[in-house]
């Protein structure tokens, strides 16, 4: 083997059983270099705003802003742990070995994983404000949201571990050269992910937020065909019923974007298209964790004083946790 091609090496001093630096063509190389770092940093930090502002303020401890709480620490984890990876191993070789290689997809599986789980949760979680919004508050509290929660990280984790088992007890197999990092299922784990991590997550969403859909059009139409009937000392009660349904208005934007995220990824996973197109389904996918908080900005009050008490260091003031964001 010439010079010139063992530059092209990971590892020259290897030969052959080395792998080839990656060669990336200008379109590429624009969204690897540029834009992906750009959207992990933007990822991080808008995640960790509403980690922050959910965890600061009082005002903000309630049963749905804790499943925001969860999936944000799920999209900070994307921007920590996947999308660097994807940079990593899309711009140079793997050089940190086969058990690192093994932890770091494992990880993003579980973030993955568990952002769908969150996001099932926040469907079951406006389904039961809107269609059975008198037993809402017995139903959904504090702590079995808190118990769901943990549940929803524990089966990622298992599931998971289940899916990789044979990558995380034999990290070489699957790199066919040194200086590799690629996570190939068996068949059976590709079954059950599809199944556990698409499929039934994906309808349960849809059947759910069309329920939800359907009830909260009839209410809509009953409050502004009642809307000028309505006395003064009824008003609270349809205030409340109000701002359940732009609740589920909000999340129900969040749960579209997630799924016009979601489902091409998966599709064009299962369809084994090419490799190009893998990777651009995989920038979007990726994508979703940045737009979320963008989301909460745009559509809740609460959270942009939030985040302009966090900027501002507002939060470090005594007596912080307490100021009236609502």
């Amino acid at each position: 083997m010439d010079a010139e091609d063992q530059s092209d090496l990971c590892f020259p001093q290897l030969g052959n059983i080395s792998c080839r630096k990656t060669t990336l063509d200008g379109s590429q190389r624009f969204m690897i270099t540029v834009i992906l770092p750009i959207t992990c940093i933007l990822t991080v930090l808008l995640n960790l705003l509403v980690i922050i502002s959910i965890s600061h303020f009082r005002q903000l401890y309630t049963p749905t802003n804790l499943l925001l709480l969860s999936l944000a620490v799920s999209d900070a984890m994307v921007g920590l742990v996947e999308m660097p990876a994807v940079i990593t191993t899309s711009t140079s070789c793997w050089l940190l070995g086969d058990m690192a290689c093994s932890l770091m997809n494992y990880l993003v599986f579980i973030c993955q994983s568990a952002s769908v789980g969150n996001m099932v949760l926040i469907s079951a979680d406006r389904f039961v404000a809107i269609c059975d919004p008198l037993r809402y508050i017995v139903k959904v509290t504090v702590k079995k949201i808190q118990l769901c929660i943990c549940l929803c990280w524990s089966a990622s984790v298992i599931h998971c571990g289940i899916v990789l088992k044979d990558k995380l007890a034999h990290p070489e197999n699957g790199n066919t050269c040194l200086g590799e990092c690629v996570c190939r299922i068996d068949y059976i784990g590709g079954i059950l992910d599809v199944i556990v991590n698409f499929l039934l997550p994906l309808g349960v969403i849809v059947i759910l937020y069309t329920r939800v859909f359907v009830v909260a059009v009839s209410q809509a139409r009953a409050m502004r065909s009642h809307e000028k009937c309505v006395k003064l000392q009824h008003s609270a009660p349809f205030r409340a019923k109000k701002s359940e349904l732009k609740a589920a208005k909000t999340l129900g934007i969040v749960v579209l974007v997630f799924l016009m995220c979601f489902c091409p990824y998966n599709i064009v996973s299962l369809m084994a298209y090419h490799e190009n197109m893998l990777n651009y389904v995989t920038y979007l996918y990726s994508l979703n964790s940045c737009l979320n908080p963008l989301i909460y900005a745009v559509f809740y009050p609460c959270f942009r004083r939030a985040f302009k008490h966090i900027v501002t260091l507002r939060v470090l003031q005594p007596g912080s946790c307490d100021t009236n964001i609502l």
